[in-house]
């Protein structure tokens, strides 16, 4: 990672659903007087039982869903199409890059790239003088085609913002799933997913 600059980030925005999860947890065997969560602070009898369950299988774990993650993401595109591999107990709202590309010249911020990669400053070059002749034509046709020949030449490098909501279930399964993957974004997950709170829920640490 020494030379590579990350671009990828994660902003969590809120974390809600800790108290009716663990609440719903204890339904099945109607024990919710063995419940020993205190606002703000899981009780070491409900962290056992979460855990046990969570140790069982994802089927039997069903409270982690009901603990839902909102978050900001800023990643590369090619880094998203790993991701949306994943949609149960995921949805996301994109920034778009059909309305919001042409508004600005693109600089070496707008992308997940190696230190010393002159292939994309020359794209970001060529990207960049095709929005001034976008900007400048009023023939509708051509800028149609000037504008399918920029979204054409994106990198994969490019990246995007997207408004992501997750449920603790299923942060849990991509964390194992990506543990140990060669691709570094993934690694930025993994130490995001690390502090959210009661991470032991996602990570298994202590079944």
């Amino acid at each position: 990672m020494d030379n590579v600059s990350l671009g990828i980030k994660f902003k969590t925005l809120e974390v809600a659903g800790f108290h009716s999860a663990l609440h719903a947890m204890r339904n099945p065997m109607d024990s919710w007087a063995k419940s020993d969560t205190k606002t703000g602070k899981i009780g070491p009898a409900d962290r056992e039982l979460s855990q046990r369950l969570s140790k069982a299988g994802e089927e039997h774990a069903k409270h982690l869903r009901m603990i839902q993650v909102w978050v900001d993401i800023k990643a590369p595109r090619y880094w998203w199409q790993e991701f949306d591999t994943y949609r149960q107990g995921v949805e996301k709202i994109s920034c778009s890059t059909m309305h919001t590309l042409m508004r600005r010249h693109l600089t070496v911020d707008d992308f997940e790239m190696d230190a010393d990669d002159g292939q994309i400053a020359t794209t970001i070059d060529l990207i960049n003088r095709s929005m001034d002749m976008w900007k400048q034509t009023e023939d509708t046709d051509e800028k149609k085609w000037i504008w399918r020949g920029i979204i054409q030449s994106l990198p994969q490098s490019f990246l995007q913002k997207r408004t992501v909501m997750m449920n603790y279930a299923a942060i849990r399964r991509i964390y194992h799933q990506r543990e140990g993957h060669k691709l570094v974004e993934w690694e930025c997950f993994l130490a995001w997913a690390r502090t959210l709170p009661e991470s032991w829920m996602i990570t298994g640490e202590g079944e």
